[in-house]
């Protein structure tokens, strides 16, 4: 009976390891939300070097750092778009160095709200 109870433990946890695994290094995470052909009320973001704009772009790398199974770091934004509706989306092309020492530059899709300044990444994709 012991052992049978161990071994119930042990498949209830490998299978919860399995539907809830972490994306693997490299790999994106959500889905491409907006379309960067389309204009539909998106500017050009003027001073990408601006602090906030690079501090957002921070912030996108480390809210993927935690649902990645290694970590990126942040080198910079390098370009960027943002959308004025009642709040602001951004569009901010991101350039990293994976653990192993690559860079790569990613697509961060993201949400701020004006007022509360609570924000949402939506998408962080590989460029290629």
């Amino acid at each position: 009976m012991r052992t049978t109870g161990i071994l119930l433990v042990v498949v209830v946890a490998v299978m919860y390891a399995i539907s809830t695994s972490a994306t693997r290094c490299g790999d994106s995470m959500g889905h491409q939300l907006w379309h960067t052909t389309v204009d539909a009320g998106w500017e050009p973001i003027v001073n990408i070097n601006d602090e906030p704009i690079q501090e957002l772009g921070g912030w996108a790398v480390s809210e993927f750092n935690k649902h990645v199974n290694c970590t990126v770091k942040f080198n910079k934004v390098l370009s960027g778009r943002q959308q004025l509706v009642s709040d602001v989306n951004y569009e901010l092309i991101i350039d990293v160095t994976h653990f192993r020492g690559e860079d790569g530059n990613y697509k961060a899709e993201l949400y701020e709200q004006e007022l509360t300044k609570k924000r949402q990444l939506l998408s962080f994709t590989k460029v290629k």
